[in-house]
């Protein structure tokens, strides 16, 4: 495996920053109601964190090490702000929907420690692509949150996309046969769902490691 799979497969499912260091739990728990918030929070995020990661790793050799976290936090702050405004021009009407989580980016602890862990320290290539899998990671979260959320709780699926894509977008929604329950969009939902998402990739990555404890014997014997 290349060091470029290896970190992208590190942030999408082995240290996946929401389902595994439990990072950015605020608005991953409550934007998550649609798929059309998800998408779009989880878009702006990875787009700030590939920013950060890439002018970091450019700078980290004139970076002062004693004031390196405030630095960092004014860093990911710029991005935040220019992609808030960036957002709020090219789609007003979602923005009002989940505008004021927007600003929360800057708290996520998945991006200052990014900039700590990974861009302050490696190369441009290496940063750019530990940023873009651990971005696809949480993005992944918070739209397999949302359509768990809006499936169950609202009765739709893609609901709202035009404000995303336009018209194309509003062909993409999906009415379920059933109105949904209120309680999964409320808070407890956005727990429990959480909880089934952390639980399923626990599943599955237990089963693999089991898997591969048996196949090491047999790949010894031959």
């Amino acid at each position: 495996m290349t060091e470029s799979s290896s970190l992208l497969q590190r942030g999408l499912w082995k240290d996946n920053p929401a389902l595994v260091q439990l990072l950015g739990l605020c608005p991953l728990l409550a934007v998550t109601t649609t798929v059309v918030n998800a998408t779009l929070l989880g878009i702006a995020t990875m787009a700030v964190l590939l920013a950060t990661n890439a002018v970091i790793s450019l700078l980290r050799r004139a970076l002062v090490p004693s004031v390196r976290i405030p630095l960092f936090v004014l860093i990911i702050a710029s991005f935040v702000t220019a992609v808030d405004l960036l957002i709020n021009a090219l789609f007003h009407d979602l923005h009002l929907l989940i505008g004021l989580f927007i600003p929360l980016i800057i708290t996520n602890c998945a991006i200052l420690a990014q900039a700590e862990t990974v861009a302050s320290k490696a190369g441009l290539r290496t940063a750019v692509t530990s940023a873009l899998g651990v971005g696809l990671g949480f993005l992944g979260a918070l739209v397999a949150l949302g359509a768990i959320r809006e499936v169950l709780g609202q009765g739709t699926l893609f609901s709202g996309f035009e404000m995303l894509f336009g018209e194309a977008g509003a062909a993409l929604e999906i009415a379920m046969p059933f109105s949904g329950a209120l309680a999964v969009v409320l808070a407890p939902g956005a727990f429990f769902g959480l909880a089934l998402l952390i639980a399923g990739r626990n599943f599955i990555a237990q089963r693999a490691n089991r898997s591969a404890s048996a196949l090491e014997p047999n790949q010894q014997d031959t």
